[in-house]
């Protein structure tokens, strides 16, 4: 996300509808790892990066739906806060295009970067909906721990349809680093992406007090 902007601006309006955050010790400033989070709306987009960005002083990355890059306006905060564009599985070339996104984020992870990535692909209605293999792709390939974080009551804050912020706050849970080691060396099955994807879904679904039967 836009750096400094994310660190200075953004975070005191933001804070007016976040009630509470925990688990804000388990973001590590010498530890670079991928936010993995649960997604009921857009004013998701920002909150992590508010909390994130400030704890470690560093630039922060999403992965976003390439149909915002079609809107001009979009697409010029979008390329201004290093949004990364993941193409739907109809779009022509997609597989490649996304190849080459997950290649762009293993760099930005090199660099010390942290990524945001909503597993689901989508906003929800609340209930956690089945978490695509993405999150557990770039995991396996780069070797970097994911960070699960649990977002509670943002639908209620910013409802899909609705333009701006009701009056309700909202919860972040942040839980600790998730490693991969054992599967690092293997190729990437599909099982293994399954499994990995339903481990980061799971603990997801317990930071924000739900089950994840997917």
């Amino acid at each position: 996300m836009a750096y400094p902007i994310s660190k200075l601006i953004i975070p005191p309006i933001y804070r007016l509808w976040v009630r509470k955050v925990e688990g804000i010790a388990n973001i590590h400033h010498d530890e670079t790892f991928i936010v993995a989070a649960n997604h009921s709306s857009y004013f998701d987009d920002f909150l992590l990066p508010i909390i994130i960005v400030p704890k470690i002083n560093k630039k922060m990355h999403a992965w976003v739906n390439a149909s915002f890059w079609k809107n001009p306006f979009s697409r010029f905060f979008l390329d201004l806060w290093g949004g990364i564009p993941m193409h739907v599985a109809k779009e022509e070339n997609a597989k490649e295009k996304n190849k080459a996104a997950i290649n762009l984020t293993i760099n930005y992870l090199k660099k010390k970067e942290p990524v945001m990535i909503f597993p689901e692909g989508k906003r929800n209605d609340g209930n956690l909906l089945r978490g695509h293999v993405g999150i557990a792709r770039l995991a396996l390939k780069s070797k970097f721990p994911v960070l699960p974080c649990g977002i509670i009551g943002a639908n209620k804050v910013l409802p899909k349809g609705k333009f701006f912020p009701r009056l309700a706050r909202c919860e972040v849970r942040i839980g600790k680093l998730m490693h991969f080691d054992r599967h690092y060396n293997k190729k990437p099955t599909k099982k293994i992406l399954e499994e990995v994807t339903r481990s980061i879904m799971k603990e997801i679904a317990k930071l924000t007090g739900q089950k994840y039967n997917h």
